[in-house]
């Protein structure tokens, strides 16, 4: 049966978001699923991502009973479960990766990005790079994607990424650990804050002109960035680093 142009046959996608996915969704209701009437055919990723959720948060799919991936496409009547990331999806039918453990974040994420290099994990940064630079980086580089940007999250070339549902920078920090499963990855004191460059431990005549007077009177025990060169050193401020570093290792606990 051929189908006429001039009058489409319309059929419905009726889809169910499950756990924190229906964050994307508006108006969403637990307890109703979300019902797309299409007129022509399109992949589940299309279909997912015009009820505003980025496919990078999304790991498991189930059409109609069987497990689909993103280019699956749908012409006639359908049902989707979607389900965000989790340890207990199924190997073979995830289809986000695991074990990435490296980022990049866009430039309204700046304290975000700053604390997570804190805590020694490898965070790419630019405040005023533009989208373009954002995704040539992820790609060229393998890192995942952090952003608020809905959008730019859906572009196609995104494999991995993440949207922080919180806009507390703290909370992000959380949300960002247990999404990628960075517990045994945590290393303090080991990133450059500024650069994100490795820290080395160094004499500290190798560092003395960068040293204010005091600086050189009081301290011994140095490290330098491998990439920017910047020093280190225990000082006062470092003292709020780890008062910082307790307050995102209690939360995570939580």
């Amino acid at each position: 049966m051929s189908r006429n142009p001039k009058n489409p046959v319309r059929f419905s996608v009726v889809l169910s978001f499950s756990d924190d996915l229906g964050f994307f969704v508006k108006q969403w209701e637990p307890e109703k699923p979300v019902i797309r009437v299409l007129a022509h055919k399109a992949s589940v990723k299309d279909v997912i991502e015009a009820c505003g959720v980025p496919h990078p948060e999304v790991d498991l799919i189930i059409c109609n009973g069987k497990p689909v991936d993103f280019s699956f496409q749908l012409e006639t009547n359908a049902r989707l479960d979607v389900h965000p990331v989790s340890t207990e999806s199924t190997p073979e039918f995830r289809l986000q990766e695991r074990n990435v453990y490296a980022f990049v974040a866009d430039g309204h994420l700046g304290k975000l990005a700053r604390e997570l290099r804190l805590l020694g994990l490898d965070v790419s940064y630019q405040r005023d790079v533009d989208d373009q630079c954002l995704l040539a980086t992820m790609i060229q580089e393998n890192r995942a994607l952090l952003t608020r940007d809905r959008p730019l999250l859906m572009h196609r070339v995104v494999k991995n990424g993440y949207y922080p549902r919180s806009q507390d920078p703290l909370q992000q920090i959380v949300e960002v650990i247990r999404r990628f499963g960075l517990g045994q990855k945590i290393a303090p004191f080991t990133r450059c804050l500024r650069c994100n460059g490795l820290l080395t431990a160094v004499p500290k005549e190798s560092v003395i002109s960068q040293l204010e007077p005091l600086t050189r009177l009081y301290y011994n025990d140095f490290q330098k960035c491998s990439q920017c060169n910047h020093a280190y050193w225990h000082g006062s401020h470092v003292d709020k680093l780890h008062r910082q570093l307790e307050l995102i290792m209690g939360r995570l606990r939580e």
